[in-house]
């Protein structure tokens, strides 16, 4: 005997249910959507339209009028400026003349660069040899500035400058703030006092930590100075050299935000499951093989999100050289950013711009190298 059966549709609202029912599961429907809407619409307002018009800044000349600004469309000669210009001093140091030693770590970079471009391709897709063309090609212009600059004897530029306070400054970072973490993680007496004491740093504002510091460090009336008169630097001034100034800002840098790797580390640390480490004790498993085997692959991934958000942060440094040297001596402790932001204050909007965007691709694709071929390598290797 045949029977009537209505197949609805997946999402489909049955008959017969009133408009204000209908619009109420639509509401429902779409709930997701009305919530992430205004933090969209703020994303859309304040970050995306503004740096879609730097880049109208960033290739043009713009001047002051009567009637508001000029744009005279350049092209690319303000990135050309920083490169072969009268900025290419002053961004990638000076590269000549360039030593026998230099020319020869040069060549050797480059052949252990093609080397390992040319085996990616047996086990890499074309989006991945893209990547790692884009990841050579950043490292042997990147290896020969350092050849041609630093290795030859010749000063830096702010492109490095900003390099060394990432590279070296986040990696000492990284190994004092975990070294506390474990430390504090460890069954110590005092441990709550000492986690309150090691945070303490993060909470001041950049502005007051470069005013301390500036005062810590002072040869004359700060509080080393009675230590630096006895071993006969009392005529000393780090502010007077390059080097000394740079490992300063990273001092003062490492000082500020050490705190923030501590106490994410702590937290990562603290969450390891307590009777896989009691198993590998009973084992008989030393303190060295239990970390390399049980706590270092559990605390990786928080590892690889703390130090990847904070090489992102020192890429912007900006408050602590500007506030303790003004970027001197010269321009010996000038970022990037710093760079970016006096030659605003000079009115010069395009070469600022310029600069921003190369700092941004700076960033991206040294952080996306990172990541892909170092964190990722370690954690398939943990896995295996």
């Amino acid at each position: 005997m045949p029977t009537d059966t209505t197949i609805s549709q997946p999402g489909a609202i049955p008959a017969g249910v009133s408009r204000r029912e209908r619009l109420a599961e639509w509401v429902d429907r779409n709930s997701g959507t009305f919530f992430i809407a205004p933090a969209v619409t703020l994303i859309l307002i304040f970050a995306i339209f503004p740096t879609i018009y730097s880049i109208f800044f960033a290739l043009s000349r713009v001047r002051f009028t009567s009637d508001g600004l000029q744009f005279r469309f350049v092209g690319l000669r303000n990135f050309s400026k920083q490169f072969f210009g009268s900025s290419e001093v002053h961004f990638l140091g000076r590269t000549d003349p360039v030593s026998l030693f230099g020319y020869a770590c040069f060549a050797a970079v480059v052949i252990a660069v093609l080397y390992w471009w040319i085996r990616s391709f047996r086990t890499s897709t074309w989006v991945g040899m893209l990547g790692r063309t884009i990841s050579a090609a950043m490292a042997i212009f990147l290896s020969w500035i350092l050849c041609a600059s630093l290795l030859s004897g010749n000063s830096i530029g702010t492109l490095y400058t900003t390099l060394f306070y990432v590279i070296i400054g986040c990696g000492i970072q990284f190994v004092i703030g975990t070294g506390l973490a474990f430390l504090c993680s460890q069954p110590i007496s005092g441990k709550n006092f000492f986690r309150v004491i090691f945070f303490i740093p993060l909470m001041i504002t950049p502005l007051g930590v470069g005013y301390a510091m500036r005062m810590v460090a002072d040869v004359t009336k700060g509080p080393f100075e009675p230590l630096l008169q006895a071993i006969g630097l009392s005529d000393w001034v780090w502010s007077a050299d390059a080097w000394s100034a740079r490992f300063m800002m990273m001092v003062s840098d490492s000082w500020q935000w050490i705190p923030f790797i501590f106490i994410c580390m702590l937290a990562a640390l603290e969450n390891i499951p307590r009777d896989h480490v009691e198993a590998a004790q009973v084992d008989g498993a030393s303190s060295v093989q239990i970390f390399r085997e049980i706590t270092w692959p559990q605390v990786l991934p928080v590892a690889v999100s703390v130090l990847l958000i904070r090489m992102i942060e020192a890429f912007k440094i900006v408050d602590l050289p500007n506030i303790m040297t003004g970027g001197g001596p010269g321009s010996a402790t000038e970022s990037m950013t710093l760079h970016s932001m006096y030659i605003w204050r000079a009115n010069d909007f395009g070469q600022s711009a310029a600069i921003a965007y190369l700092l941004l691709l700076l960033t991206v694709v040294t952080c996306a190298s990172f990541f892909n071929y170092v964190v990722m390598g370690q954690i398939r290797k943990a896995r295996a």
